[in-house]
C-alpha cells in the first residue's frame, strides 16, 4: 500500500519589528477534519486569528512554534534567524515531512524536499496556518514583555517601528528586547552617551 505524502506548511512572523524573536511555524494538516477560513494571518482580525489557531492545534496532524532569539537575531541577521526558526519548527513536529511548503522565495535547509511558494500564507492552507500559529504566538509574548516594559506600548504595535513604538524608543532608549542591528535602534543606542548609561 502506497503511503500518503507527509507535506508541512512553514512560515514566520515577526521579520520586520524592531523587538522581540522572530517565530516560525510548522503545520501538517488533516484532510479529514478540514479548518474554515484559513487565511494570512494579517489579513485577519486578533480576534479570529485566535479562534483559528486553536482549531489548528486541535485538528492538525501535526504542528510546531519555533523562535530565534533577538541575540540570534543580531548576531545572524533576521534573514538567516528566521530560517533558523523555521529550521526548529520543522524539527519539533515530531514527524519527517517529505516537502516543506514555505511561504516566501527564501527556504530553510531542511531534511525533506523543500518548495517556496511566493504569497504562500493566502494560497496554500498549510502555510496560512502555520503563519495563524506563528503570528499568534509571537503577539502573545510581546503582550507578556509589555507587562515587563509597560513604556513602549509592546501590546499596541507588537513592536513593529510605529510612531509611538519609535517615540518611546527616544525617549526611553533601548532595552533587552530591542534588535540592536535595526538601524532605528542602532541609532538610539550610539546617541546614548557614557554618562547617560550611568544615570540610567
Amino acid at each position: 500500500m502506497r503511503r500518503t505524502r507527509v507535506i508541512c506548511g512553514v512560515d514566520e512572523a515577526g521579520r520586520g519589528p524592531l523587538a522581540g524573536p522572530v517565530y516560525a511555524a510548522a503545520v501538517v494538516l488533516n484532510p479529514r477534519r478540514p479548518i474554515d477560513g484559513l487565511a494570512d494571518s494579517k489579513q485577519l482580525t486578533p480576534e479570529r486569528r485566535e479562534v483559528l489557531a486553536e482549531a489548528i492545534r486541535t485538528r492538525a496532524k501535526a504542528w510546531a512554534v519555533a523562535s530565534a532569539s533577538v541575540e540570534e537575531i543580531d548576531r545572524l541577521n533576521i534573514l538567516q534567524a528566521s530560517m533558523l526558526a523555521m529550521y526548529r519548527a520543522v524539527r519539533a513536529l515530531g514527524v519527517t515531512p517529505d516537502l516543506a511548503r514555505v511561504d516566501g522565495n527564501r527556504a530553510p535547509t531542511l531534511a525533506c524536499r523543500v518548495e517556496t511558494v511566493v504569497g504562500g500564507d493566502a494560497l496554500v492552507p498549510a502555510i496560512s496556518a502555520a503563519s495563524i500559529l506563528a503570528k499568534t504566538e509571537r503577539d502573545r509574548l510581546l503582550c507578556e514583555l509589555h507587562l515587563q516594559y509597560p513604556h513602549y506600548g509592546f501590546d499596541q504595535h507588537k513592536g513593529y517601528g510605529t510612531p509611538l513604538h519609535l517615540r518611546m524608543l527616544q525617549t526611553h532608549g533601548a532595552c533587552p528586547e530591542h534588535r540592536r542591528s535595526f538601524a532605528p535602534v542602532r541609532l538610539v543606542c550610539e546617541a546614548v552617551t557614557p554618562v547617560q548609561v550611568a544615570l540610567l
